[in-house]
């Protein structure tokens, strides 16, 4: 008989879950920096130095298209650019998994 299936044994799943998040708890007020890349560009520096106020630079993204979100520089999902409340917001549409 496995474990899962063993009697008692959703009793010791249950304490293993709670004791994995107790031990986590101890991170979740550990700061992380979040990032969400709209676009990128490559460009000579004889043209960014020209850059000024009012200059578009163009990036390799489609309106629309979905964004990257990092989590201290590490790719974790893609979202939309949304507007909340007069500031811009991501709402996560894929969740990379981890290699």
């Amino acid at each position: 008989m496995d474990e899962m299936s063993a009697p008692g044994s959703e009793s010791r799943a249950e304490a293993y879950i709670e004791r994995t998040a107790d031990d986590l708890e101890a991170v979740f007020d550990v700061p992380v920096r979040v990032s969400v890349v709209l676009g990128r560009t490559k460009m000579p520096v004889a043209s960014l130095l020209k850059l000024d106020t009012g200059t578009v630079v163009e990036l390799d993204r489609q309106v629309g298209e979905a964004v990257e979100i990092y989590v201290n520089d590490r790719l974790v999902a893609r979202g939309e650019i949304v507007l909340v409340e007069n500031r811009l917001g991501v709402t996560m549409t894929e969740i990379i998994k981890p290699q």
